[in-house]
């Protein structure tokens, strides 16, 4: 026995076999490292609870409803049917209620045209938050299209069999994802081949009013700053991700929608009533103090306000299209293969 363990032995009062016995190594599971940024059951439990306040949580559905609206009207530039569609990440069913809307490009020669929904023979909504799936339950647009909600246990993992669906759609969930490249991917293995995948998720620079105000507030008051606003992907890596995964013909475009409130309170209090608070892992940092958010306030409304007194808030969509590749897909031409200087086609204009 060496000098050192002599040593332990008579220290701690342990046997050299009893340290054999206890003694275990850390190992990496295969595959890549899964990164974790949020507490996916703080998620979890802020949807449950936005959505037991029914008439708080249906008053500030607006951004879901309004971005659930403009990802289904690029339905309308893909003629054909749905037989079955996934809604991942369903939250209220903002995209059940939007797929029943009137037609808002109708065709000329029938100006009465079928609501979109009419293409979609089944739609399964997906979601781990029970409350907020079953929120809606009852009101009439469940009567217009043939709907099953369906309880997650979480949306990274998603338990459909390969080439189960037409279509998936996700709208204003999947900023939460922590593994998003694998999601993606299980999107993508999902799909039939030659079926479209089209998404809708927060990033970029959303909410920077808010971020910054607080931030700024932090530094002042305490010295320092806290993560209070999630981090979220930004448009050039979205392209990236969807190659990853294996998706074909990729589209991925930014739109902006600017709310103004009457102060950052108003807000914060339509986040929370969204199930859209802060879930980043190490939140346990405890609440924002109020002399914090009180600096805060004045810090956006003097950097942010409007001419009016209100306070503007920013949300950046990214929208993103792509498709499992089939044999029979549309494919790009061969770089170097095309016939007009796209400079010749400007400098006309």
């Amino acid at each position: 026995m060496s000098q050192t363990l002599r040593f332990f032995r008579a220290a701690t009062g342990l046997r050299l076999d009893t340290l054999v016995c206890t003694r275990a190594f850390a190992t990496q599971a295969p595959g890549a490292p899964r990164f974790q940024v949020f507490n996916r059951r703080t998620k979890w439990l802020q949807k449950e609870r936005a959505a037991s306040d029914v008439e708080n949580s249906r008053v500030a559905d607006y951004l879901k409803d309004e971005v659930a609206i403009r990802l289904c009207e690029r339905l309308l530039d893909i003629k054909r049917e749905f037989p079955k569609v996934l809604d991942l990440g369903a939250n209220s069913c903002n995209i059940a209620r939007a797929l029943t809307r009137e037609n808002p490009d109708p065709d000329p020669d029938n100006p009465i045209s079928d609501p979109i929904a009419k293409r979609v023979t089944e739609l399964i909504a997906a979601d781990s938050s029970e409350k907020m799936l079953y929120r809606d339950a009852d009101l009439p647009f469940n009567k217009e299209i043939n709907i099953t909600r369906q309880v997650l246990a979480d949306e990274e993992s998603l338990p459909y069999d390969s080439e189960t669906f037409d279509l998936v759609l996700s709208s204003l969930s999947m900023h939460w994802i922590n593994d998003l490249p694998g999601v993606l991917s299980q999107i993508n293995n999902i799909l039939k081949k030659d079926c479209a995948f089209m998404g809708a998720m927060l990033g970029g620079d959303t909410l920077f009013e808010l971020r910054t105000s607080l931030q700024l507030a932090e530094q002042e008051r305490l010295g320092g700053i806290s993560p209070h606003v999630s981090p979220l992907a930004d448009v050039r890596d979205v392209g990236g991700l969807l190659q990853k995964a294996g998706f074909k013909m990729l589209t991925v475009d930014v739109d902006d929608i600017i709310v103004d409130y009457p102060n950052m309170f108003a807000l914060m209090q339509d986040l929370q009533a969204m199930g859209e608070g802060n879930a980043i892992l190490g939140r346990e940092m405890g609440p924002i103090g109020r002399d914090v958010l009180l600096a805060g306030e004045a810090i956006y409304r003097e950097l942010h306000g409007n001419e009016d007194g209100s306070l503007p808030a920013t949300f950046r969509i990214i929208y993103m299209i792509g498709w499992r590749e089939g044999e029979n897909q549309a494919k790009p031409l061969a770089r170097g293969s095309g016939q007009v200087n796209l400079k010749d086609i400007l400098e006309q204009k």
